[in-house]
């Protein structure tokens, strides 16, 4: 039978103690990581969330503390009382190396069944196993700190906007759904039989709401909601920094949210970040990166080769140029590394964002060779040559596509690729870029209709305003993505803030205007009360923390987490409900096969 405290009270962490402890009387508590038995000497490393600390025992020890001490197994929660000393062998591996707690008191608080793994910080065990013993995972030291920088992050946001006169305000988790963007979870009601409330994607019409009621600088650490597929920096439910002000334009909102992150990098890292930070046009980053969210660690930069090529005979790029574009990166000095093998399985990896093929030239010391080049007449093949500053060494790749889409899609892809292959990015590199003048909208093939690029509350740039009905395809936003090492880590715009501008971008949508009130009625009739002009922005807090620690996946830094299919393992939901439930909301399961 397991013991209790009996009146003992913890004076330290574990992984606090110092020689300045030594002579002291203590108290400590923990699970057991390890039990070094050797015969009459017992040693105990007793574990929390702080670190580790030996425990001793010897003959001098109570027979019956002795006895315990040696049938403590891994995982064990003990609380021990005895006096710091210095260790006879010194530990340089851990901060408390250089003290030992000699024991004269021993409680074991709760015994443990053998782990279905070891709790080590470097671990090759699955991840599948890991989340279904999710509070095991959770003892790790990797993992606790994780959680616990989380929760520094946190604090910092909620202390740098409170000193920045941001007001915390809770907006409701139980709201109408306003389907327009990823699907929305519903909540049906009991009292309401037949209606449903939507669980927020994000506070955004409340946050606005709030500009027009006069609070004027907003915040909340919001948890948010949206049923869409999941990648490694996406969960079903996440947590939002979420900010709204009131009568600024986009350098105020940036500058504030630049302010908080040079803040929270020194304050949780001690890295010091310098602002202000790029701003790059989206056209500018899609041309040079193939993305809207670049990575600048490294080069492997796009250049466009198409007006090399316009009279070409070669059909591949003569295809492409018809509507899309022929663009190529140089892999300075990997000719050597990258053999047609190697060439091959990156063509395998473009294939995967709808490329076609990757057509390539290599040139060695030795050799050269090119898939494309016999095609091309001789001015052509130099002129390529150089413009993209081809030496020996040089491994050209190439993608053309009727698409600039495909194009941009799978050489930003390709590029990220390479430099993790390549060993060209920089571990502890932090670089921070603003994207500005998206576009308004973008058009979905599957929806046959153009829709928002961020959301249809975004302003519209103000060049663009008498062509949101005639030129949806031309108008840009006032909107902004902060951009951490190739990942959006928080984005934002400036507002509609009159109702009959919102229902103007509501018309471009393709929302008629009896859909426009059924959905929105409530922000149009608010905005008839007057509007300041407001933006703002939100940051993903769990895939910030994922960055800041240059973790591979967001569910590293989440306590409990889903895994792909939206599923969690620990506790197996989703889950079936009984009849009496289902009928208490008025619901009949119709599964379709």
């Amino acid at each position: 039978m397991s013991e209790t405290m009996k009146g003992l009270k913890r004076t330290k962490y574990c992984g606090q103690f110092t020689a300045e402890d030594i002579g002291k009387e203590v108290t400590v508590a923990g699970w057991v990581q390890k039990t070094r038995d050797l015969g009459n000497l017992v040693f105990i490393d007793l574990r929390d969330r702080s670190g580790i600390v030996q425990l001793a025992f010897d003959d001098g020890t109570d027979r019956e503390v002795f006895e315990k001490a040696a049938g403590a197994r891994a995982e064990f929660v003990l609380m021990a009382k005895g006096e710091v000393r210095r260790r006879e062998s010194v530990n340089k591996e851990i901060p408390t190396g250089e003290v030992e707690v000699y024991v004269s008191d021993l409680r074991v608080l709760a015994k443990s069944q053998t782990p279905p793994f070891e709790i080590t910080d470097q671990t090759n065990v699955k991840e599948e196993l890991r989340l279904k013993y999710r509070y095991l995972d959770l003892r790790r030291g990797e993992m606790q700190q994780s959680i616990i920088l989380r929760h520094k992050i946190a604090k910092v946001a909620r202390d740098y906007f409170d000193e920045n006169g941001f007001l915390e305000i809770e907006t409701p988790v139980l709201i109408k759904s306003t389907p327009e963007g990823a699907r929305d979870y519903l909540v049906p009601s009991r009292v309401h039989p037949g209606s449903f409330y939507a669980l927020p994607q994000s506070p955004q019409l409340y946050k606005q709401l709030l500009m027009l009621s006069g609070y004027d600088r907003y915040m909340q650490i919001a948890r948010c909601f949206r049923d869409e597929d999941l990648r490694a920096d996406r969960q079903p439910e996440f947590t939002q920094i979420d900010l709204e002000m009131s009568f600024v334009e986009e350098e105020d909102v940036m500058s504030v949210n630049e302010g908080f992150i040079v803040r929270v990098f020194k304050e949780v890292l001690g890295v010091d970040v310098s602002a202000p930070f790029l701003r790059m046009p989206y056209e500018e980053a899609m041309n040079r990166f193939g993305s809207d969210k670049p990575d600048t660690r490294f080069g492997l930069e796009l250049t466009d080769l198409s007006d090399l090529l316009e009279n070409c005979e070669f059909k591949v790029f003569k295809g492409a140029l018809e509507t899309g574009s022929v663009r190529a990166i140089n892999v300075k000095g990997a000719a050597h590394q990258l053999s047609r093998k190697e060439i091959d399985k990156l063509t395998d990896f473009v294939k995967t964002y709808r490329a076609k093929g990757l057509a390539f030239t290599r040139i060695t010391e030795e050799a050269e060779s090119s898939s494309y080049e016999k095609f091309l007449s001789q001015e052509e093949k130099e002129a390529i040559r150089q413009r993209m500053d081809a030496q020996v060494g040089d491994v050209i790749l190439v993608v053309a596509d009727p698409s600039n889409q495909v194009v941009y899609d799978s050489l930003g892809a390709l590029r990220v690729e390479l430099a993790g292959r390549l060993g060209l990015i920089k571990k502890g590199t932090y670089n921070f870029l603003w994207v500005t003048q998206f576009p308004l909208f973008e058009y979905s093939e599957e929806e046959e209709r153009f829709v928002a690029k961020h959301h249809p509350f975004t302003c519209p740039a103000l060049e663009d305003l008498d062509r949101i009905e005639s030129d949806p395809a031309g108008c840009h936003a006032r909107a902004y993505d902060m951009v951490l090492n190739g990942c959006e880590v928080g984005g934002g715009s400036i507002r509609i803030n009159t109702p009959d501008l919102q229902e103007r971008m509501f018309r471009a949508l393709g929302l008629d205007e009896a859909t426009a009130n059924e959905r929105f009625g409530f922000l149009l009739e608010a905005f008839k009360y007057g509007a300041p002009p407001h933006g703002g922005m939100a940051y993903g807090l769990d895939r910030l923390v994922m960055l800041m620690l240059e973790k591979d996946s967001i569910r590293d830094v989440i306590a409990f987490p889903k895994v792909q299919n939206a599923s969690e393992l620990m506790s197996q939901c989703p889950a079936q409900v009984d009849e009496k439930s289902l009928k208490d909301l008025s619901i009949k399961i119709d599964i379709q096969e």
